[in-house]
């Protein structure tokens, strides 16, 4: 028999579970046709109703907000997972980069969406730097002390490179990002004696 606390830890766990794939399923459609698609498309792909999406973000600036959280998350946690699990840090950081910019494509997006508050834009922007940047930093360096990259660069500069080298790229066919910012990792990487 499963205690009222196990039964409330359970459903607290599914509603997490189902917030998560609501915020997936919004990212997926956020990329594909931008953060004014509509809400019935993001319902459709998270297998929900849409009284589902509006009991958990009222306004599309709530979901737009979740979203942007949500995918900082997600690429804050893979980084460690990365450098435990890869063959190499040098892969952890390729693999780690490849993430990020998937992030970064639906970041530009959002952040067109978040502009008009400026005050919330700057904290949300302080935010992704505070927890984006001590990872890429933990992974950059642990490629660099391997000797596997070089090590005259810092974190910022290249989350800042790797940042640039996405701008524009949604909506532009002819642009791959990811491609360009392969041949820039690729450039990082120190080539043996």
């Amino acid at each position: 028999m499963v205690s009222e606390s196990g039964a409330a830890q359970s459903k607290r766990a599914d509603a997490r579970r189902n917030k998560e794939t609501l915020l997936d399923a919004a990212a997926k459609v956020f990329v594909a046709s931008g953060v004014d698609a509509p809400v019935r498309d993001i319902a459709r792909e998270a297998g929900v109703g849409l009284g589902t999406i509006y009991r958990h973000f009222p306004t599309r600036a709530d979901l737009v907000i979740a979203v942007y959280r949500h995918q900082v998350e997600a690429c804050a946690e893979a980084g460690p997972a990365l450098l435990t699990s890869s063959a190499t840090p040098y892969a952890a950081l390729r693999d780690w980069i490849n993430l990020f910019v998937d992030f970064l494509v639906t970041k530009h997006g959002l952040a067109s969406v978040l502009r008009s508050d400026s005050a919330g834009f700057e904290s949300l922007h302080s935010y992704f730097l505070d927890r984006l940047l001590p990872v890429c930093a933990e992974l950059f360096d642990a490629a660099a002390a391997a000797g596997e990259v070089r090590s005259d660069l810092t974190a910022y500069e290249l989350m800042r490179g790797v940042g640039n080298l996405c701008v524009g790229a949604e909506g532009d066919d002819r642009y791959d990002a990811l491609r360009l910012v392969d041949v820039l990792v690729s450039g990082l990487r120190l080539l043996p004696d």
